[in-house]
Protein backbone atom coordinates (compact mmCIF):
# COMPACT_ATOMS: atom_id res chain seq x y z
CA UNK A 1 0.00 0.00 0.00
CA UNK A 2 1.02 3.54 -0.04
CA UNK A 3 -0.61 6.82 0.68
CA UNK A 4 0.05 8.69 -3.07
CA UNK A 5 -2.11 5.69 -4.89
CA UNK A 6 -4.39 6.25 -2.52
CA UNK A 7 -4.34 10.05 -3.42
CA UNK A 8 -4.18 9.16 -7.15
CA UNK A 9 -7.13 7.05 -6.64
CA UNK A 10 -9.35 9.59 -5.70
CA UNK A 11 -7.90 12.83 -8.05
CA UNK A 12 -9.23 10.33 -11.06
CA UNK A 13 -12.48 10.15 -9.34
CA UNK A 14 -12.14 6.89 -8.87
CA UNK A 15 -12.73 5.12 -5.07
CA UNK A 16 -10.04 3.69 -3.31
CA UNK A 17 -10.79 -0.24 -1.81
CA UNK A 18 -12.01 -0.91 1.63
CA UNK A 19 -8.69 -2.16 2.31
CA UNK A 20 -6.82 0.89 1.41
CA UNK A 21 -9.20 3.01 3.43
CA UNK A 22 -8.40 0.74 6.32
CA UNK A 23 -4.71 0.88 5.33
CA UNK A 24 -4.90 4.35 5.08
CA UNK A 25 -6.46 4.63 8.61
CA UNK A 26 -4.33 3.04 10.04
CA UNK A 27 -1.52 5.47 9.06
CA UNK A 28 -3.45 8.75 10.10
CA UNK A 29 -3.16 6.57 13.54
CA UNK A 30 0.08 5.66 13.69
CA UNK A 31 1.51 8.42 11.92
CA UNK A 32 2.87 6.32 8.49
CA UNK A 33 0.58 9.16 6.49
CA UNK A 34 1.90 12.42 6.58
CA UNK A 35 -0.13 15.69 7.42
CA UNK A 36 0.05 16.54 3.90
CA UNK A 37 -1.31 13.19 2.56
CA UNK A 38 -4.03 13.57 4.81
CA UNK A 39 -5.06 16.58 3.58
CA UNK A 40 -4.65 15.79 -0.01
CA UNK A 41 -6.84 12.87 1.00
CA UNK A 42 -9.48 14.92 2.77
CA UNK A 43 -9.35 17.21 0.12
CA UNK A 44 -10.02 14.27 -2.72
CA UNK A 45 -12.86 12.77 -0.76
CA UNK A 46 -14.28 16.24 -0.31
CA UNK A 47 -14.33 17.16 -4.24
CA UNK A 48 -14.64 13.83 -5.57
CA UNK A 49 -16.72 12.19 -3.00
CA UNK A 50 -17.57 8.35 -1.70
CA UNK A 51 -20.06 6.08 -2.69
CA UNK A 52 -22.18 4.49 0.44
CA UNK A 53 -19.90 1.56 0.48
CA UNK A 54 -16.86 3.64 0.40
CA UNK A 55 -18.14 6.11 3.07
CA UNK A 56 -18.76 2.48 5.16
CA UNK A 57 -15.70 1.40 4.37
CA UNK A 58 -14.00 4.50 5.48
CA UNK A 59 -16.04 4.71 9.10
CA UNK A 60 -15.41 1.22 10.01
CA UNK A 61 -11.54 1.51 9.33
CA UNK A 62 -11.14 4.77 11.84
CA UNK A 63 -13.27 3.00 13.90
CA UNK A 64 -10.98 -0.56 13.96
CA UNK A 65 -7.84 2.16 13.84
CA UNK A 66 -8.00 2.34 17.69
CA UNK A 67 -9.72 -0.08 20.63
CA UNK A 68 -14.00 -0.46 19.93
CA UNK A 69 -15.11 -1.20 23.58
CA UNK A 70 -17.21 -4.17 24.42
CA UNK A 71 -19.70 -4.43 27.37
CA UNK A 72 -21.21 -7.42 28.93
CA UNK A 73 -24.36 -5.84 30.72
CA UNK A 74 -27.80 -6.89 31.37
CA UNK A 75 -29.65 -4.19 29.22
CA UNK A 76 -28.96 -2.53 25.51
CA UNK A 77 -26.11 -0.16 25.38
CA UNK A 78 -27.50 3.11 23.39
CA UNK A 79 -26.48 6.18 22.53
CA UNK A 80 -27.43 9.74 21.23
CA UNK A 81 -25.34 11.81 18.95
CA UNK A 82 -26.50 15.36 17.90
CA UNK A 83 -25.24 17.24 15.48
CA UNK A 84 -24.77 20.71 17.34
CA UNK A 85 -27.08 23.35 18.14
CA UNK A 86 -27.43 26.65 20.15
CA UNK A 87 -28.49 26.17 23.87
CA UNK A 88 -28.92 22.53 23.17
CA UNK A 89 -28.38 20.48 26.45
CA UNK A 90 -30.27 17.22 25.68
CA UNK A 91 -27.45 14.88 26.54
CA UNK A 92 -27.19 16.30 30.36
CA UNK A 93 -31.44 15.07 29.92
CA UNK A 94 -31.29 12.30 28.55
CA UNK A 95 -28.61 10.10 29.37
CA UNK A 96 -29.91 10.02 33.35
CA UNK A 97 -33.87 9.59 31.84
CA UNK A 98 -32.74 6.65 29.70
CA UNK A 99 -30.34 4.99 32.55
CA UNK A 100 -33.80 4.49 34.20
CA UNK A 101 -35.42 2.51 31.67
CA UNK A 102 -33.18 -0.18 31.40
CA UNK A 103 -30.17 0.79 29.22
CA UNK A 104 -26.97 1.87 29.69
CA UNK A 105 -25.43 4.51 28.17
CA UNK A 106 -21.66 5.65 27.34
CA UNK A 107 -22.09 8.67 26.21
CA UNK A 108 -18.68 9.60 24.84
CA UNK A 109 -19.32 13.48 23.97
CA UNK A 110 -17.25 16.33 22.50
CA UNK A 111 -16.13 19.87 23.17
CA UNK A 112 -17.57 23.13 22.20
CA UNK A 113 -17.06 23.40 18.06
CA UNK A 114 -17.73 27.10 16.28
CA UNK A 115 -20.86 28.48 18.06
CA UNK A 116 -21.98 25.80 19.67
CA UNK A 117 -21.29 24.62 23.28
CA UNK A 118 -20.05 21.56 23.82
CA UNK A 119 -21.35 18.34 26.19
CA UNK A 120 -18.36 18.34 27.95
CA UNK A 121 -17.59 22.07 29.06
CA UNK A 122 -20.68 22.45 30.04
CA UNK A 123 -20.50 19.53 32.92
CA UNK A 124 -17.01 20.46 33.42
CA UNK A 125 -18.79 23.92 35.21
CA UNK A 126 -19.70 21.14 37.60
CA UNK A 127 -16.71 21.55 40.42
CA UNK A 128 -14.10 18.11 39.98
CA UNK A 129 -16.18 16.48 37.26
CA UNK A 130 -13.63 14.74 35.55
CA UNK A 131 -14.86 14.07 31.66
CA UNK A 132 -11.50 11.58 31.19
CA UNK A 133 -11.93 8.30 33.14
CA UNK A 134 -10.06 5.38 32.60
CA UNK A 135 -11.71 2.31 30.74
CA UNK A 136 -12.03 0.35 33.67
CA UNK A 137 -13.53 3.10 35.69
CA UNK A 138 -16.01 4.24 32.70
CA UNK A 139 -17.04 0.16 32.98
CA UNK A 140 -17.69 0.49 36.79
CA UNK A 141 -19.50 3.70 36.53
CA UNK A 142 -21.63 2.03 33.55
CA UNK A 143 -23.23 -0.54 35.13
CA UNK A 144 -23.60 0.90 38.36
CA UNK A 145 -25.55 4.14 37.59
CA UNK A 146 -26.28 3.21 34.10
CA UNK A 147 -24.70 6.57 32.55
CA UNK A 148 -21.41 8.21 32.16
CA UNK A 149 -21.10 11.87 30.15
CA UNK A 150 -16.86 11.76 29.25
CA UNK A 151 -14.64 11.79 26.54
CA UNK A 152 -13.31 10.04 23.68
CA UNK A 153 -9.86 8.56 25.20
CA UNK A 154 -7.23 8.07 23.18
CA UNK A 155 -7.12 5.12 21.89
CA UNK A 156 -10.79 5.56 20.76
CA UNK A 157 -10.45 6.30 16.95
CA UNK A 158 -7.03 8.23 16.74
CA UNK A 159 -7.54 8.13 12.99
CA UNK A 160 -10.24 10.84 13.27
CA UNK A 161 -8.29 12.39 16.10
CA UNK A 162 -5.37 13.16 13.48
CA UNK A 163 -7.88 13.41 10.04
CA UNK A 164 -9.99 16.47 11.91
CA UNK A 165 -7.19 18.44 13.14
CA UNK A 166 -6.17 18.16 9.38
CA UNK A 167 -10.28 18.86 7.99
CA UNK A 168 -9.99 21.75 10.42
CA UNK A 169 -6.42 23.24 8.57
CA UNK A 170 -7.64 22.42 4.67
CA UNK A 171 -10.80 23.74 4.63
CA UNK A 172 -12.08 20.65 4.08
CA UNK A 173 -14.59 20.72 7.61
CA UNK A 174 -17.97 20.12 5.76
CA UNK A 175 -17.55 17.05 3.21
CA UNK A 176 -20.07 14.97 4.21
CA UNK A 177 -18.64 11.44 3.54
CA UNK A 178 -15.86 12.89 6.34
CA UNK A 179 -18.55 14.01 9.02
CA UNK A 180 -20.52 11.21 8.78
CA UNK A 181 -16.92 9.03 9.24
CA UNK A 182 -15.71 11.26 11.99
CA UNK A 183 -18.96 11.07 13.73
CA UNK A 184 -20.08 7.54 13.48
CA UNK A 185 -16.41 6.15 14.18
CA UNK A 186 -16.48 7.42 17.78
CA UNK A 187 -20.10 6.47 18.53
CA UNK A 188 -19.80 2.81 17.09
CA UNK A 189 -16.41 2.48 18.75
CA UNK A 190 -18.36 2.94 21.94
CA UNK A 191 -19.86 -0.52 21.78
CA UNK A 192 -23.31 0.86 20.78
CA UNK A 193 -26.13 -2.05 20.08
CA UNK A 194 -28.47 1.10 18.91
CA UNK A 195 -28.32 4.84 18.04
CA UNK A 196 -30.33 7.67 17.74
CA UNK A 197 -29.63 10.62 15.82
CA UNK A 198 -30.16 14.67 16.57
CA UNK A 199 -29.70 16.54 13.17
CA UNK A 200 -30.32 20.30 13.80
CA UNK A 201 -31.67 22.45 11.17
CA UNK A 202 -31.68 26.43 11.36
CA UNK A 203 -30.01 29.58 12.12
CA UNK A 204 -28.13 28.10 15.36
CA UNK A 205 -27.06 25.04 13.61
CA UNK A 206 -24.31 23.93 11.40
CA UNK A 207 -26.73 22.57 8.41
CA UNK A 208 -28.66 26.18 7.85
CA UNK A 209 -31.63 24.25 5.42
CA UNK A 210 -33.64 21.39 5.70
CA UNK A 211 -32.40 19.72 2.32
CA UNK A 212 -28.72 20.09 4.12
CA UNK A 213 -30.14 18.44 7.33
CA UNK A 214 -31.99 15.67 5.43
CA UNK A 215 -28.86 14.84 3.33
CA UNK A 216 -26.44 14.36 6.11
CA UNK A 217 -29.31 12.54 8.11
CA UNK A 218 -29.31 10.27 5.09
CA UNK A 219 -25.91 9.66 5.59
CA UNK A 220 -25.54 8.75 8.87
CA UNK A 221 -28.73 6.65 9.35
CA UNK A 222 -27.55 4.61 6.35
CA UNK A 223 -23.91 4.19 7.25
CA UNK A 224 -24.55 3.09 10.83
CA UNK A 225 -27.09 0.77 9.77
CA UNK A 226 -24.61 -0.59 7.07
CA UNK A 227 -22.31 -1.25 9.78
CA UNK A 228 -24.25 -3.26 12.21
CA UNK A 229 -25.76 -0.81 14.56
CA UNK A 230 -29.71 0.57 14.66
CA UNK A 231 -30.07 3.57 14.09
CA UNK A 232 -32.87 6.38 13.07
CA UNK A 233 -32.54 10.37 13.27
CA UNK A 234 -34.51 12.99 13.65
CA UNK A 235 -34.15 16.42 12.03
CA UNK A 236 -35.04 19.05 14.94
CA UNK A 237 -35.67 22.98 14.63
CA UNK A 238 -32.58 24.97 15.57
CA UNK A 239 -34.20 28.24 14.40
CA UNK A 240 -34.60 29.29 17.93
CA UNK A 241 -32.07 28.31 20.74
CA UNK A 242 -33.56 25.16 22.38
CA UNK A 243 -33.44 26.88 25.64
CA UNK A 244 -33.46 30.46 26.68
CA UNK A 245 -30.35 30.07 28.37
CA UNK A 246 -26.56 30.31 26.58
CA UNK A 247 -23.50 29.07 28.24
CA UNK A 248 -22.19 26.28 30.69
CA UNK A 249 -23.32 26.72 33.66
CA UNK A 250 -26.29 28.82 33.57
CA UNK A 251 -27.23 25.56 30.92
CA UNK A 252 -26.51 22.91 33.56
CA UNK A 253 -28.75 25.22 35.84
CA UNK A 254 -31.66 24.77 33.25
CA UNK A 255 -31.24 21.31 33.14
CA UNK A 256 -31.34 20.95 36.90
CA UNK A 257 -34.63 22.49 36.80
CA UNK A 258 -35.67 20.24 34.36
CA UNK A 259 -34.75 17.03 35.90
CA UNK A 260 -36.33 18.06 38.76
CA UNK A 261 -39.53 18.89 37.47
CA UNK A 262 -39.38 22.66 38.08
CA UNK A 263 -39.00 23.50 34.52
CA UNK A 264 -40.87 22.01 31.16
CA UNK A 265 -40.52 22.83 27.47
CA UNK A 266 -38.71 22.13 24.65
CA UNK A 267 -35.67 20.47 26.37
CA UNK A 268 -38.32 18.36 28.15
CA UNK A 269 -39.99 17.20 25.17
CA UNK A 270 -37.10 16.54 22.44
CA UNK A 271 -35.38 14.64 25.49
CA UNK A 272 -38.46 12.37 25.62
CA UNK A 273 -38.89 12.21 22.12
CA UNK A 274 -35.64 11.03 21.14
CA UNK A 275 -35.47 9.14 24.01
CA UNK A 276 -38.65 7.24 23.13
CA UNK A 277 -36.90 6.90 19.30
CA UNK A 278 -33.88 5.36 21.04
CA UNK A 279 -35.76 3.28 23.09
CA UNK A 280 -38.16 1.52 20.05
CA UNK A 281 -34.55 1.22 18.28
CA UNK A 282 -33.36 -0.96 20.77
CA UNK A 283 -36.56 -2.90 21.15
CA UNK A 284 -38.03 -1.22 24.22
CA UNK A 285 -41.98 -0.17 23.93
CA UNK A 286 -43.58 2.69 25.71
CA UNK A 287 -40.77 4.38 26.02
CA UNK A 288 -42.19 7.48 26.27
CA UNK A 289 -44.34 6.93 29.23
CA UNK A 290 -41.29 5.33 30.74
CA UNK A 291 -39.12 8.36 30.17
CA UNK A 292 -41.74 10.63 31.54
CA UNK A 293 -41.85 8.58 34.55
CA UNK A 294 -38.48 8.44 35.27
CA UNK A 295 -38.54 12.57 35.53
CA UNK A 296 -41.80 12.43 37.59
CA UNK A 297 -40.36 10.28 40.01
CA UNK A 298 -36.90 11.50 40.46
CA UNK A 299 -35.37 8.82 39.31
CA UNK A 300 -33.29 10.48 36.77
CA UNK A 301 -31.73 13.53 38.88
CA UNK A 302 -30.51 10.92 41.44
CA UNK A 303 -29.06 9.10 38.39
CA UNK A 304 -27.75 12.08 37.17
CA UNK A 305 -26.83 13.32 40.99
CA UNK A 306 -25.21 9.86 41.09
CA UNK A 307 -23.33 10.02 37.62
CA UNK A 308 -21.67 13.75 38.92
CA UNK A 309 -20.55 11.91 42.53
CA UNK A 310 -18.82 9.31 40.63
CA UNK A 311 -16.75 11.09 38.22
CA UNK A 312 -15.73 13.39 41.13
CA UNK A 313 -18.58 16.19 42.04
CA UNK A 314 -20.02 16.69 45.01
CA UNK A 315 -22.15 14.38 46.82
CA UNK A 316 -25.09 16.39 47.20
CA UNK A 317 -25.19 18.22 43.36
CA UNK A 318 -28.76 17.46 42.96
CA UNK A 319 -30.02 18.64 46.35
CA UNK A 320 -28.60 22.26 46.15
CA UNK A 321 -26.73 23.07 42.68
CA UNK A 322 -26.73 26.49 42.32
CA UNK A 323 -24.73 26.65 45.65
CA UNK A 324 -21.88 25.07 43.22
CA UNK A 325 -22.49 26.65 40.20
CA UNK A 326 -20.34 29.89 39.47
CA UNK A 327 -21.88 32.91 38.72
CA UNK A 328 -20.69 35.94 36.85
CA UNK A 329 -19.89 39.12 38.25
CA UNK A 330 -21.62 41.49 36.23
CA UNK A 331 -25.57 40.30 35.39
CA UNK A 332 -27.19 42.80 33.06
CA UNK A 333 -30.89 43.20 31.58
CA UNK A 334 -30.90 43.77 27.91
CA UNK A 335 -34.29 46.10 27.41
CA UNK A 336 -36.35 46.16 23.81
CA UNK A 337 -35.57 50.04 22.95
CA UNK A 338 -39.20 49.50 21.29
CA UNK A 339 -42.50 47.26 21.22
CA UNK A 340 -42.65 44.47 18.54
CA UNK A 341 -42.94 40.90 17.97
CA UNK A 342 -40.01 38.64 17.39
CA UNK A 343 -40.07 37.74 14.27
CA UNK A 344 -36.41 36.28 13.54
CA UNK A 345 -33.45 35.11 15.88
CA UNK A 346 -30.15 34.90 14.56
CA UNK A 347 -28.53 31.61 17.31
CA UNK A 348 -25.23 31.22 15.40
CA UNK A 349 -24.67 35.22 16.48
CA UNK A 350 -25.69 34.49 19.98
CA UNK A 351 -23.71 31.31 19.83
CA UNK A 352 -20.61 33.48 19.39
CA UNK A 353 -21.96 36.09 21.31
CA UNK A 354 -21.09 33.52 24.17
CA UNK A 355 -18.03 32.33 22.52
CA UNK A 356 -16.76 36.05 22.85
CA UNK A 357 -17.75 36.59 26.47
CA UNK A 358 -15.09 33.73 27.55
CA UNK A 359 -18.38 30.80 27.31
CA UNK A 360 -16.17 29.49 24.60
CA UNK A 361 -13.06 29.06 22.45
CA UNK A 362 -11.84 30.56 19.45
CA UNK A 363 -8.38 28.76 19.91
CA UNK A 364 -7.89 25.39 21.22
CA UNK A 365 -5.51 26.75 24.04
CA UNK A 366 -8.50 29.29 24.91
CA UNK A 367 -9.53 28.96 28.80
CA UNK A 368 -13.69 28.92 28.59
CA UNK A 369 -15.56 31.14 31.76
CA UNK A 370 -17.83 28.63 32.96
CA UNK A 371 -20.07 31.34 34.45
CA UNK A 372 -20.53 33.70 31.41
CA UNK A 373 -23.82 33.68 28.80
CA UNK A 374 -26.95 34.96 28.47
CA UNK A 375 -30.17 34.01 30.17
CA UNK A 376 -33.84 34.82 29.52
CA UNK A 377 -33.80 34.84 25.80
CA UNK A 378 -36.79 35.99 24.34
CA UNK A 379 -38.21 32.81 21.93
CA UNK A 380 -39.96 33.17 18.41
CA UNK A 381 -43.65 34.80 18.02
CA UNK A 382 -43.22 37.03 21.57
CA UNK A 383 -44.96 40.18 21.72
CA UNK A 384 -42.59 42.52 23.57
CA UNK A 385 -43.41 45.65 24.90
CA UNK A 386 -40.38 48.57 25.26
CA UNK A 387 -38.83 48.21 28.08
CA UNK A 388 -38.91 44.73 28.35
CA UNK A 389 -36.22 41.88 28.24
CA UNK A 390 -34.87 40.42 25.34
CA UNK A 391 -32.34 38.75 27.45
CA UNK A 392 -29.62 38.86 30.30
CA UNK A 393 -26.15 39.11 29.92
CA UNK A 394 -23.75 37.57 32.16
CA UNK A 395 -20.32 38.91 32.22
CA UNK A 396 -16.99 39.07 33.84
CA UNK A 397 -16.32 42.93 32.32
CA UNK A 398 -18.74 45.57 32.07
CA UNK A 399 -17.16 45.72 28.30
CA UNK A 400 -17.71 42.03 27.67
CA UNK A 401 -21.33 43.20 28.54
CA UNK A 402 -21.30 45.95 26.32
CA UNK A 403 -20.51 43.98 23.44
CA UNK A 404 -22.47 41.06 24.06
CA UNK A 405 -25.46 43.10 24.62
CA UNK A 406 -24.97 45.12 20.86
CA UNK A 407 -24.76 41.35 19.41
CA UNK A 408 -28.07 40.36 21.14
CA UNK A 409 -30.12 43.82 19.94
CA UNK A 410 -28.71 43.24 16.14
CA UNK A 411 -29.13 39.34 16.37
CA UNK A 412 -32.68 39.54 17.93
CA UNK A 413 -35.32 41.11 14.61
CA UNK A 414 -38.72 42.11 15.19
CA UNK A 415 -41.21 42.39 12.68
CA UNK A 416 -44.38 40.05 11.99
CA UNK A 417 -45.08 36.76 13.64
CA UNK A 418 -43.21 34.09 12.80
CA UNK A 419 -45.32 30.72 10.76
CA UNK A 420 -45.27 28.18 13.49
CA UNK A 421 -42.58 25.17 13.12
CA UNK A 422 -42.64 22.03 14.87
CA UNK A 423 -39.70 21.14 16.82
CA UNK A 424 -39.43 17.57 15.46
CA UNK A 425 -39.42 18.56 11.23
CA UNK A 426 -38.85 14.75 9.76
CA UNK A 427 -37.60 11.51 10.37
CA UNK A 428 -35.16 9.64 8.58
CA UNK A 429 -35.14 5.73 9.14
Amino acid sequence: MDARAVIAHLRRGEEPSPEELTWFAEGLADGGVSDAQGGAFAMGVCLRGLSEAGRVALTLAMRDSGHVLDWDLPGPVVDKHSTGGVGDCVSLVLAPMLADCGVYVPMISGRGLGHTGGTLDKLEAIPGYGVSPDEDRLRQIVADVGCAIVSASADIAPADKRLYAIRDISGTVESLDLITASILSKKLAAGLHSLVLDVKCGSGAFMKTREEARALARALVGTANAAGCPTSALITDMDQPLVPSLGNALEVDLCMEVLTGARSGPLRDLSITLGAELLKTAGIDGGAAKLETALASGAAAERFGRMVYELGGPMDFVQDWRRFLPEAPVIREIAAKEAGTVARIDGEALGLAVVDLGGGRRVESDVINPAVGLTEVVRLGTRVEKGQPLARVHAARESQADEAEAVVRAAILMGGAPAPRPLVLERVA
